[in-house]
């Protein structure tokens, strides 16, 4: 998927590397690759490569979305990537498991929270720390891949985005403006 690669080096700076899949994950889990010294200053990036290879339904329609997960921290100064990439592989094996894509707007609880205990869910968000053409690319078959940025949340923010809608969250986002990279910040005042 050299297409793919390409521009997810592009913003997201050099591969690392990356992960085998795990024994038992369902058949079709994609890798999960990590990403350093891109156009954000001391942020690591962890994506799927090949998730897009499997057609994801909407929950809501008949309508087939091919997705590549994303998720972004601040590099530590040890050589641990932290819990993301783990997160990340959840992510991608829940999807595969049920062929449900995860869309703008939508909270994936996660099964323990992340280090430091605050953040229990994810939101899947529009990559916007990059620039808008970094949303999606075309690979090699002709399909169109939207790119789906993973934001942990606190369990006060998962409930008011199920509560009161994604709109209202993002407008929350916009006037308080968090570091969403950084995955210790403090929840929204809401």
């Amino acid at each position: 998927m050299p297409e793919l690669i390409d521009h997810l080096e592009s913003r997201l700076g050099r591969m690392a590397g990356a992960w085998s899949t795990r024994d038992g994950a369902p058949a079709g889990t994609p890798q999960v690759a990590a990403f350093r010294d891109g156009r954000l200053e001391r942020v690591q990036a962890f994506t799927t490569i090949g998730l897009s290879r499997t057609p994801l339904r909407s929950p809501d329609s008949d309508r087939h979305y091919h997705l590549e997960l994303l998720a972004c921290d601040y590099v530590q100064d040890s050589e641990d990537y932290g819990p993301l990439p783990a997160v990340v592989e959840f992510v991608a094996e829940r999807m595969v498991e049920s062929g449900h894509a995860v869309l703008r707007g939508d909270v994936i609880p996660l099964p323990v929270p992340l280090p430091g205990g605050s953040k229990t869910a994810l939101y899947a968000a529009l990559p916007v720390c990059f620039d808008d053409a970094f949303a999606s690319v075309t690979i090699e078959n002709g399909s169109e891949v939207a790119i789906v940025w993973l934001v942990p949340l606190t369990s006060a923010e998962a409930d008011f985005v199920r509560a009161r809608g994604w709109q209202e969250f993002e407008q929350a986002l916009v006037a308080q403006d968090p570091d969403l990279l950084d995955i210790g910040r403090a929840g929204l005042d809401l």
